[in-house]
């Protein structure tokens, strides 16, 4: 298709140029065809694939918002410069010849730059879902204006699931945005021959479907993609810093990468940390040990919120719950760690259950 291309057009500009060098010789004008042609069929596939790929690497940066109101800018251009171009082709001289030339490109560059500077009046206007009273949409989402702050969902964030009761909440940022890219290896997981992997994959799928169906805030597949990325976190980052939405992840590598970046990272590990009770020494809690702890006679115990405490001397009241009291708390990468020593009365009382 490159070579057809290269070869009608080239040969088109070596017919031109052989009218306009050869002082009316046909035979000369044939030959400059000819080479035009032949260096069109030859060497166009090259630039040509080159152009594509770039092409389709800086379409993906943008939104179809932005695309939207680009060609709309196009069509305005197209249309006020077909007026123009009848009484501009009336001016005398080579400015008639010209003016209607230039005319398209300044009007064009003109109106994709006035569209996409006003991108999301227009995406309200041509998409009248957000604003049309008793407009069909999906149940239990209240419709969001077109310039609510968005969020970036990663497969670790869906797959954990707690991403829908934070948005049932109230509490998520506002619309939670999934690329293409990130269903694609959801879908991929739980195809997965590992067992393990197929059920992660599949709970995915089940929470996204729950958060579409439940969740107060909309959820909006995002075609946008980048082909020349590896990996999904790579992509991810990427669309982060071309759109400035925060990620929203539990994966601490991706959380390393994206904050080394630039990238605004939400992790829900840290907000489930951040919203703990907050626990100082001195304080009295009862809690049951339920196991062994790593040193001789520990035992291990959890609050309600799946905190760790760790009780001195509670190996023997193993299954049983007992009064205790903290002794010290220490903040892990992973979470809270609590140490307790029994109380006066559990001490010296038996195991209770």
């Amino acid at each position: 298709m490159y070579r057809l291309i290269g070869l009608i057009l080239l040969g088109l500009a070596g017919w031109g140029l052989g009218a306009l060098f050869s002082g009316g010789n046909s035979t000369r004008v044939l030959i400059w065809s000819l080479i035009g042609a032949a260096i069109g069929a030859i060497a166009t596939p090259y630039p040509a694939r080159a152009f594509q790929r770039w092409l389709n690497r800086e379409m993906a940066r943008v939104s179809s918002q932005t695309f939207v109101s680009a060609m709309v800018g196009v069509v305005a251009a197209l249309v006020v410069s077909g007026l123009l171009s009848l009484p501009l082709s009336l001016l005398p001289g080579l400015a008639g010849k010209i003016a209607p030339a230039v005319a398209v490109l300044v009007l064009g560059y003109l109106g994709v730059s006035v569209m996409t500077a006003h991108s999301k009046t227009v995406a309200a206007i041509v998409d009248m879902r957000g604003t049309t009273p008793g407009a069909p949409g999906r149940q239990g989402a209240p419709q969001q204006p077109q310039d609510s702050p968005r969020a970036i969902l990663d497969t670790s964030a869906i797959i954990d699931g707690r991403i829908a009761d934070i948005a049932r909440a109230g509490f998520a940022p506002g619309i939670l945005v999934i690329p293409k890219f990130v269903l694609e290896e959801l879908q991929y997981i739980a195809d997965s021959s590992d067992s393990l992997r197929r059920q992660r994959g599949r709970r995915g799928l089940e929470m996204l479907q729950k958060l579409q169906k439940e969740a107060a805030v909309p959820v909006e597949i995002s075609d946008t993609d980048y082909k020349d990325a590896d990996g999904v976190d790579s992509k991810l980052v990427l669309m982060a810093r071309a759109t400035g939405y925060p990620v929203v992840t539990n994966d601490f590598g991706l959380n390393r990468v994206a904050e080394l970046q630039g990238v605004r990272v939400l992790n829900i590990n840290q907000l489930a940390v951040s919203v703990k009770p907050l626990i100082l020494p001195g304080e009295e809690v009862e809690i049951r040990i339920i196991q062994e702890g790593k040193e001789f006679g520990q035992g291990i115990g959890f609050l309600d919120d799946g905190t760790m405490v760790v009780v001195e001397e509670g190996r023997r009241h193993l299954n049983s719950k007992v009064g205790v009291v903290v002794t010290r708390v220490l903040q892990t990468a992973v979470g809270r760690m609590i140490f307790a020593q029994l109380k006066d009365g559990s001490r010296d009382r038996g195991p209770r259950v």
